[in-house]
C-alpha cells in the first residue's frame, strides 16, 4: 500500500477568454465602441448591434469579437502590457484638457457642430472667449470647463435641456453660473469652474436651443438604459 501522499489533481485554469465578464469590462467595450462611432468608424447601426452585443456578453471570448477590428482594442491591450496605472476615482475627470482656448488682447470662439471633450481649458486675458454649446455633440456624460479671466471675459452658452452647474469667484470681477437641472437624468452636465480677476465669467442655458437627438450623444446612460431592459 503506498502510503505516499500524492498531490491531487487541480482542475485545469479557465482560458482567460472563458472568465465572466465583469460590469467594468462591459462598459470598457462600451467605451471602445463609442470611440469608434464618433471617428465614423462605425455607423449608428453598427454601434447599436454591437451594444446589444456588449450587454448579451457572459465571457470576454464574447465581447472580445466585437471590438477585434477596432483600434480602440489593440490600444487597450498596448496598456495592458505595460505597468498597470493608477484606477482613477470613479467620476473624476483627466487634469489635462482636451482643449485650450486662449484669448489675449483678442477674441476666440468655439461654436456650431463640434464634439465637446470632456475637460476645456478658456483663459482671457484683455480678450474674449465665447464657448457656445447650444448645436454641439456631447459625446461623455460629464463635461468641465475651466475659465480664468484677468481683464477679460469668457461667455459660455449652453442648451436648454442639458444640467448646467457652477463653482468658482470674482477678484473684483464677475463669476456667475445660472444653474439649470435637466428633466432628463440621461442629460449632460456641464461643470463649469474658475475666477474672474477685474473680468467677467458668465454661463447661462441660450434661449430656444435644446438637443434634439439627446440620447445619441450620452452613449454611457444610454447603454445602461439599453442593459436595464435585456436583463
Amino acid at each position: 500500500m503506498d502510503l505516499e501522499k500524492r498531490p491531487q489533481p487541480s482542475a485545469p485554469a479557465a482560458e482567460p477568454t472563458d472568465l465572466r465578464a465583469s460590469d467594468a469590462d462591459r462598459d470598457r467595450i462600451a467605451d471602445i465602441l463609442r470611440e469608434a462611432l464618433a471617428e465614423g468608424r462605425l455607423d449608428a447601426q453598427e454601434h447599436a448591434e454591437r451594444i446589444d452585443g456588449v450587454y448579451r456578453a457572459k465571457t470576454l471570448g464574447e465581447l472580445e469579437p466585437l471590438v477585434r477590428d477596432l483600434p480602440g482594442a489593440h490600444a487597450a491591450r498596448s496598456a495592458a502590457a505595460g505597468p498597470a496605472p493608477r484606477p482613477a476615482a470613479p467620476g473624476t475627470i483627466p487634469a489635462v484638457p482636451g482643449e485650450n482656448l486662449v484669448a489675449v488682447f483678442s477674441a476666440t470662439t468655439r461654436k456650431g457642430r463640434w464634439r465637446v471633450g470632456r475637460r476645456t481649458h478658456a483663459y482671457a486675458v484683455f480678450g474674449n472667449i465665447e464657448i457656445d454649446l447650444s448645436e454641439a455633440i456631447f459625446e461623455h456624460p460629464q463635461v468641465y470647463i475651466r475659465a480664468v479671466s484677468v481683464f477679460g471675459n469668457v461667455e459660455i452658452r449652453v442648451p436648454q435641456n442639458i444640467s448646467l452647474r457652477g463653482s468658482g469667484g470674482g477678484v473684483l470681477g464677475n463669476f456667475e453660473v445660472d444653474t439649470l437641472e435637466a428633466a432628463d437624468p440621461a442629460a449632460p452636465v456641464v461643470h463649469v469652474e474658475g475666477v474672474a480677476v477685474l473680468g467677467n465669467i458668465e454661463a447661462r442655458p441660450k434661449r430656444g436651443k435644446i438637443i434634439q437627438d439627446l440620447h445619441r450623444y450620452v452613449g454611457r446612460y444610454v447603454d445602461k438604459q439599453l442593459r436595464k431592459h435585456l436583463d
